[in-house]
């Protein structure tokens, strides 16, 4: 699996992202055209290297120009007044891949609900220099472009270090990290820390990118590294001002496939039955009970449920909640799955919903129980004809 692994060590900002998925992806031109896309004037980009501490990385500056007409005065006080609607119409009619369109959307939101909370507006109101700004626009929007274009199936980050101290910023002195940046953080599940550099490492374009992209925050996993792109920032720190971004491969790992267990003797069967409706609304692949024999010689049973590892928290609060259980065991395991598809099969009866299963190259058909069920209702056949079609042999 195609994995990127962003090294947060020394921050992150728009354009160090940018930087560093630029050298990974490699091609300027198409990262040009593509945000030619965005119908926006009035900025030019330019790439260049920059040494940081010893150390070559992309360095990608939105330079503005500023035109000096006079009717273009109020277009220009327009700009700088951007809200959230504005960039999502921007983006919305804008010739870009619709899943480009989708993730600078999400990054956009965050930046927005951050300032909302900051300055205690309605996220409609808020006009933000920073997102409003032509620069977060390309940062956010060229960043969706790169990841599109690497298409990684997976995304993790180092933890995110920020400075401490203040800067100076568009409304005063600010200490670090900024306002904007904490509520990005605090919305997420981001990782984050403070490291002994006396100002911003994080803006909260970076904060919010990494928001959105990251699913985990840890140490490089084990990975093939195929190529690493370097995004040089602006600042000269006693620590290399450079995002680091791994690209390569990393096994596919089965760890999120868990199996819960909890034994339970004093709770009757009809709550049981309906603990079971309950988990399988809620997203458990398996639910089963096993009769067992438990201490005082009591008839109990054990409840299995087997979920995905995001459902955990849901699905025990579910077993808390409904039995009378007060302890959950649970453990990761692998499994191994066939690709299936489902299909419709024409019978002499009708449609007939199955699975079709793919092992080694030899395909196995699978009708589905509840349209077999119906298919031998609605004719008044046997359920066991039914498994004797040709179609299905």
């Amino acid at each position: 699996m195609k994995v990127l692994y962003f090294d947060c060590s020394s921050g992150i900002s728009g354009n160090m992202t940018l930087g560093a998925l630029l050298e990974i992806v490699g091609d300027e031109k198409y990262f040009i055209q593509e945000l030619e896309k965005l119908n926006i004037n009035g900025y030019k980009i330019e790439i260049s290297k920059k040494v940081k501490n010893g150390i070559t990385g992309t360095y990608v500056d939105v330079i503005l120009e500023h035109e000096h007409h006079h009717h273009d005065h109020e277009h220009k006080h327009h700009h700088a007044h951007r809200n959230l609607n504005d960039v999502n119409e921007i983006i919305d009619n804008s010739k870009l891949e619709e899943d480009v369109k989708e993730l600078a959307k999400k990054i956009f939101i965050r930046v927005a609900k951050a300032e909302s909370k900051v300055h205690n507006k309605p996220l409609e109101e808020v006009h933000f220099h920073e997102v409003g700004a032509i620069d977060s626009i390309i940062d956010i929007v060229g960043t969706a472009i790169l990841i599109h274009k690497i298409n990684p199936d997976k995304i993790i980050s180092s933890i995110v270090n920020d400075g401490y101290g203040f800067i100076e910023c568009a409304h005063g002195t600010m200490s670090v990290p900024v306002p904007a940046t904490t509520e990005i953080f605090a919305n997420s599940n981001v990782k984050f820390r403070q490291i002994d550099v006396d100002t911003e490492l994080v803006t909260p374009t970076g904060a919010a990118i990494i928001a959105e992209l990251s699913t985990n925050f840890t140490t490089l996993p084990a990975m093939t590294t195929k190529k690493i792109g370097w995004g040089a920032g602006l600042k000269d720190l006693k620590i290399p001002n450079i995002l680091k971004v791994y690209y390569g491969d990393m096994q596919e790992e089965n760890e999120d496939f868990v199996v819960m267990e909890t034994n339970i003797d004093d709770c009757n069967g009809e709550v049981l039955g309906y603990t079971q409706e309950l988990l399988f609304q809620n997203g458990a692949l398996d639910v089963f009970f096993t009769p067992i024999f438990m201490k005082k010689n009591r008839p109990a049973y054990r409840i299995t449920v087997a979920c995905k590892k995001e459902d955990i928290f849901k699905l025990q609060n579910i077993l808390f909640r409904e039995t009378t259980t007060i302890g959950i065991r649970y453990r990761f395991e692998s499994r191994t799955e066939l690709g299936r598809d489902l299909i419709e099969l024409d019978t002499k009866y009708g449609k007939l919903k199955a699975k079709k299963v793919i092992n080694n190259g030899e395909t196995y058909i699978y009708p589905e129980y509840e349209s077999m069920k119906e298919m031998a209702k609605k004719n008044h056949i046997p359920l066991k004809e039914i498994y004797k079609l040709e179609e299905l042999n």
